[in-house]
């Protein structure tokens, strides 16, 4: 594995590298080795943040985490990268994908816990779409007190979401066809 380790607003030490290359290097068991980890570390105040991506044949794995010690901040981004790893494992596994990233002894490992996690629609939800612009979008969203709201863009024809950012502020997402 190809370790890419960044830092804004902190200096990347050589332990701090090491702790993760040895935090991280666990997961150099589900990888064959070209595939790249990209770590960013950084530091607002008092929030020691970490973040890894790690690209998989056109997905991303990622995972960010928060603590005031950089160093259990990396232990908590692992427990959630290796969760995460048996998600998308079940996923190719039931769409019988190939997962060229991916080691063989990535698939064939029993995991303990592996129907614990797997992904469960629990209810599906049909409704009418009628052609909308983004700001009447919005404003049906606060109407009905939820996050996002999916809605047909009356000028492009295409469905979008839009969503309430944390700062009060809205978003809009469009389809990106590739």
């Amino acid at each position: 594995m190809k370790f890419i380790i960044s830092g804004k607003n902190i200096d990347v030490t050589s332990n701090l590298r090491q702790t993760i290359i040895n935090k991280l290097g666990k997961l150099e068991r589900y990888f064959t080795p070209d595939t790249e980890i990209i770590v960013t570390l950084s530091v607002e105040k008092e929030r020691q943040k970490i973040e890894v991506t790690i690209p998989v044949k056109g997905n991303l794995i990622r995972s960010e985490q928060v603590s005031s010690d950089m160093y259990v901040s990396i232990d908590l981004v692992e427990e959630v990268i290796e969760r995460q790893l048996r998600k998308y494992k079940n996923k190719l596994v039931a769409r019988h994908q190939s997962g060229d990233n991916f080691r063989q002894e990535f698939f064939e490992s029993e995991d303990s816990d592996e129907n614990e996690d797997e992904v469960k629609i629990v209810r599906t939800k049909r409704f009418g779409i009628k052609p909308m612009y983004p700001e009447d979008a919005c404003v049906q969203m606060e109407l009905l007190g939820h996050d996002f709201y999916v809605f047909c863009n009356a000028e492009t024809d295409e469905v979008n979401v839009v969503y309430k950012r944390k700062n009060g502020t809205f978003g809009l997402i469009e389809p990106e066809f590739r």
